[in-house]
């Protein structure tokens, strides 16, 4: 079942094709975790989406409040029978249908749809995984690429270039050829007890797991964390690099061209992660 402005419908039920989201890519989405019922740093989520609508120029309907949104995502997991395991919801917001680029109206609707995931808490995957550049495209950053929306066809290219090339994932750099990310979130190196991340000015996404990270290391007195452009070239000079959502927490990266990695702060951080959920 599928929640489309408060009103469950099933799964086959068909959007228009004026859907502005669909037309123009004018929407934009939030993956959020849940656990058994629980909505993992929805805080978070709820005022990162308002800022975006904010940037967006969409209109925040009154009702829009963070216990409502809340209330909707709890009815379709019930709805689905998903109060009891662990699930990956999208939430996406879509401006309303009518006008070309420009709109007739700046009135939103929203969709929640819901699907099972497997862990409950964050589990380290130490299976081997490989990375290089994805250098076909930029990634050009202002405030719209730090932002959640339906125009992913950078990460959907570099996705493929991956699967061609037998890689796990790819990292993309800005039109400056900095590092900013990964495909599917947020980029750290740890160099000794240095532990690095691209500005939000480089035009990465303004992940809700890069916050929750970045939260945890700021408190380490043996760790130093930095906020810095990323050259490629200290991707081989890096200790352990990893990469962070909100589904799988933190990914250990184990190969990057010839150089291997260690995943001995991803191991740590990721305790201090499942910690910090389980006291929250």
């Amino acid at each position: 079942m599928t929640n489309f402005n408060g009103t469950l419908l099933e799964e086959n039920t068909i959007l228009s094709t004026q859907n502005r989201g669909y037309a123009y890519g004018d929407a934009l989405f939030e993956t959020i975790k849940t656990s058994y019922g629980k909505i993992l740093f929805w805080e978070d989520h709820y005022f990162r989406l308002m800022a975006s609508m904010r940037i967006m120029r969409m209109e925040i309907p009154m009702n829009f409040t963070m216990e409502f949104l809340e209330e909707q995502i709890h009815k379709t997991l019930e709805a689905n029978q998903f109060l009891k395991t662990s699930a990956r919801v999208k939430l996406m917001v879509h401006r309303n249908e009518g006008g070309l680029y420009t709109p007739d109206a700046n009135d939103v609707s929203f969709i929640i749809s819901v699907k099972i995931v497997e862990d409950d808490f964050y589990i380290l995957n130490d299976d081997f995984y490989e990375v290089d550049l994805f250098k076909d495209y930029y990634v050009s950053p202002s405030l719209l690429s730090t932002l959640k929306t339906n125009n992913k066809a950078l990460n959907v290219v570099g996705s493929i270039y991956a699967k061609e090339n037998s890689l796990n994932n790819c990292l993309l750099l800005n039109t400056n050829k900095h590092v900013v990310e990964a495909l599917n979130g947020n980029l750290f190196l740890v160099k000794g007890n240095t532990i690095k991340t691209a500005p939000i000015l480089d035009g990465c996404l303004k992940g809700i797991m890069r916050k929750q990270i970045i939260d945890i290391v700021k408190v380490l007195p043996e760790y130093e964390l930095l906020e810095e452009s990323i050259s490629p070239f200290e991707l081989q000079k890096a200790d352990e690099m990893f990469i962070t959502n909100v589904i799988t927490g933190i990914q250990p990266v184990s190969k990057y061209r010839k150089k291997t990695f260690t995943n001995e702060v991803s191991k740590m951080l990721l305790q201090k992660l499942n910690v910090k959920i389980r006291i929250s």
